[in-house]
């Protein structure tokens, strides 16, 4: 049995144009975890990752956090299967 999963966060509150998304490339690359990130049309961050519980729960512990120049309101989770697809941490527009 596997301890990897994947998740899908969905950050809201003051996170685009304020380095957010280089924030969390950055966490992904140094948790060793899988990531990919995207700003939403709707003003939310979005984040699909893939890596163990351990390492999820800090991924997710910084999203709470963000860089200093975010406001994070709120980070809604939901936890799935891994599936292995998700590329090294990577940006997408």
């Amino acid at each position: 049995m596997t301890d990897e999963l994947r998740i899908h966060v969905t950050v809201s509150g003051r996170v685009q144009n304020v380095g957010f998304r280089a924030f969390v490339l950055f966490r992904a690359t140094e948790l060793g975890v899988r990531c990919t990130v995207a700003n939403r049309p709707d003003g939310t961050v979005e984040c699909v990752s893939e890596g163990t519980r351990t390492r999820m729960e800090l991924l997710i512990q910084s999203l709470h956090e963000g860089p200093r120049s975010a406001r994070v309101d709120s980070v809604d989770v939901v936890e799935q299967p891994a599936r292995g697809d998700l590329p090294s941490p990577r940006m997408t527009a």
